[in-house]
């Protein structure tokens, strides 16, 4: 399907700065893609992710009884809490809240990242890098919510909400370069393991 619509032609040579970055954004993610330097590592990695006695938790972790990954089933709990308490950073009065939901959010992480590990364990080269980039900005956001907590019930709630707007930042990398693992997923014709 044609999504062109006449009128909106741009002179050659003019790009968006949308697409310019957009441009940017998949060169990146092909070049992690392609770059086999991390290989060694991520096979260690994953013959010991699958060689974790986790019995029929790996099946739920998998999300076997739902017939599709329940990873991203439960980063909804992070990334809601996140998203929420960044809302209310702006309303007067709502500090305590954004405390709160920043501490939930840091709280549903572990389950998410579980489950997460254990459907990585089992992807190709292609979507492992990729989603081995995409552990490392969780452990930013992780990071970046953690220092933003402990600023908050420290009682510096301006850091606290520097840190926020650094994790929020990082969940956006992350969350873009999981879609794109599933998405790569999909392209190849893979299906999730179960």
């Amino acid at each position: 399907m044609n999504s062109h619509v006449p009128g909106t032609e741009k002179p050659a040579g003019q790009t968006s700065a949308l697409g310019s970055a957009s441009a940017c954004w998949l060169t990146a993610l092909d070049r992690i893609e392609r770059t086999a330097v991390a290989d060694p590592a991520i096979r260690v990695m994953q013959r010991g992710i699958r060689a974790l006695p986790l019995g029929g938790l790996r099946d739920l972790l998998r999300g076997r009884p739902l017939g599709h990954p329940l990873h991203p089933v439960l980063v909804q709990v992070p990334i809601g809490c996140w998203l929420s308490a960044a809302v209310l950073e702006v309303v007067p009065g709502a500090q305590r809240a954004a405390t709160t939901l920043t501490g939930v959010g840091l709280v549903g992480v572990a389950p998410a990242a579980m489950a997460g590990w254990v459907d990585w364990a089992d992807l190709p080269p292609e979507q492992a890098r990729v989603g081995l980039a995409h552990a490392v900005s969780n452990a930013a956001a992780v990071a970046c919510y953690a220092a933003s907590l402990t600023a908050r019930l420290r009682g510096r709630s301006a850091k606290g909400r520097l840190w926020s707007l650094g994790g929020l930042a990082a969940v956006a990398v992350t969350g873009a370069l999981g879609g794109h693992v599933a998405y790569l997923r999909q392209a190849v014709g893979a299906h999730p393991a179960t």
